[in-house]
């Protein structure tokens, strides 16, 4: 079973990949775009994608990846994101002028460096990739931000542990193929739908998902490239009675312009 993440061995997503898959082959990718175009070509039949933050929000380009390329949403797993500071061993912080890191790690990590002025901040397109790169090529001087598994895998030295500003840092993931997959006693779901752009009409939707007894659990909206003005709205609902969500389902179908369904699986918190 092949596995694509976005990232290299000790990224987030790869110990999403370990914690949620008993076994598989990991296919390493350096974008989500390649991370997709291996799903759709069937190098690999699983993916893991980030999808929301719990500091910085939604990862809005993946929900539209999804939504392009008709990725169907199997599953889901929350990590609990803890940065380190780490180098090849024997340096100490003081001999460190340069830390490299994803954006969002470096962004999540500020009020820790304004104690060390002189080191500067450079972005890289990966946490895990550029502690890789300090090994392979034993670079002295240089930091990378990235997990405790990836300083174990790369034999790196944590010179100091989780040095997030908000500690409670949570990203969660989801799990997506290409063809839809049924789950028995799937109790969650992933919607998309365009509504007509008048007064109400987002409400009216909503009311009637209170009434089918659906927990709207997120609701995100993106616009509609080609016709400026209107929104696709991106929803996330868990339900206790498959009944009362298939109901739903086909109300919805009538109330909207557009509709698809992204994925049906399991509340990973039950």
């Amino acid at each position: 079973m092949k596995v694509s993440i976005q990232g290299v061995k000790g990224s987030f997503h790869h110990l999403v990949a370990a914690n949620y898959f008993s076994s598989y082959e990991l296919n390493e990718c350096s974008t989500f775009d390649k991370l997709v175009k291996s799903i759709i070509e069937k190098d690999s039949e699983y993916g893991v994608m980030a999808i929301e933050n719990s500091i910085a929000g939604s990862i809005l380009p993946n929900y539209a990846l999804i939504d392009e390329y008709n990725l169907s949403i199997t599953g889901e797993y929350s990590l609990s994101i803890d940065h380190n500071l780490m180098c090849l061993p024997g340096q100490s912080i003081d001999e460190i002028d340069e830390v490299h890191s994803h954006p969002m790690a470096l962004l999540q990590c500020t009020k820790f460096f304004t104690k060390y002025p002189k080191i500067k901040l450079i972005e890289s397109e990966d946490t895990a990739l550029f502690a890789k790169k300090i090994s392979e090529n034993k670079i002295n001087g240089v930091g990378a931000i990235a997990s405790k598994e990836a300083a174990d895998i790369y034999n790196l030295e944590i010179l100091n542990s989780s040095i997030q500003t908000i500690k409670n840092n949570m990203t969660r993931f989801v799990i997506v193929e290409k063809n839809k997959k049924h789950i028995s006693n799937f109790n969650k779901a992933a919607l998309k739908f365009i509504l007509d752009h008048k007064r109400g009409s987002l409400a009216s939707i909503l009311n009637m998902m209170s009434d089918c007894k659906l927990n709207l659990t997120k609701i995100q909206s993106l616009p509609v490239i080609k016709t400026p003005g209107k929104y696709a709205f991106f929803v996330d609902i868990t339900f206790d009675s498959i009944d009362n969500y298939q109901k739903a389902i086909k109300i919805i179908e009538l109330m909207a312009q557009e509709f698809k369904i992204l994925g049906e699986y399991k509340d990973q918190k039950l």
